[in-house]
């Protein structure tokens, strides 16, 4: 089951309310029409869907070919840690016992 499927067929417990306009109502029921779903399925699949997305694009990094070695190279070249990094490693490890 895909996650459109997934919103469309889980139990519902939560209500959301939208005010919209004309244009914009007509609009969805054209669509939720066409798509074979009722107006509610479209709406809640459409955002649903459109979330998902905006999560995905903030999860993930997205770098050029000239940040993309920028990043492997301060990787590979990274300098040791000075005493003050090390201090405030030691630090963390003891307050959080890792």
């Amino acid at each position: 089951m895909t996650t459109t499927q997934d919103a469309v067929h889980s139990t519902r417990d939560s209500r959301l309310e939208a005010r919209v306009s004309v244009a914009q109502k007509t609009l969805f029921q054209q669509a939720a029409a066409l798509s074979g779903r009722t107006l509610s399925e479209f709406v809640v699949a459409s955002a649903q869907d459109a979330a998902h997305r905006v999560l995905s694009e903030h999860e993930s990094i997205r770098l050029s070919r000239e940040e993309q070695l920028a990043f492997v190279k301060v990787l590979l070249e990274s300098p040791q840690p000075n005493a003050r990094l090390k201090r405030a490693a030691e630090e963390y490890r003891q307050r959080n016992g890792a």
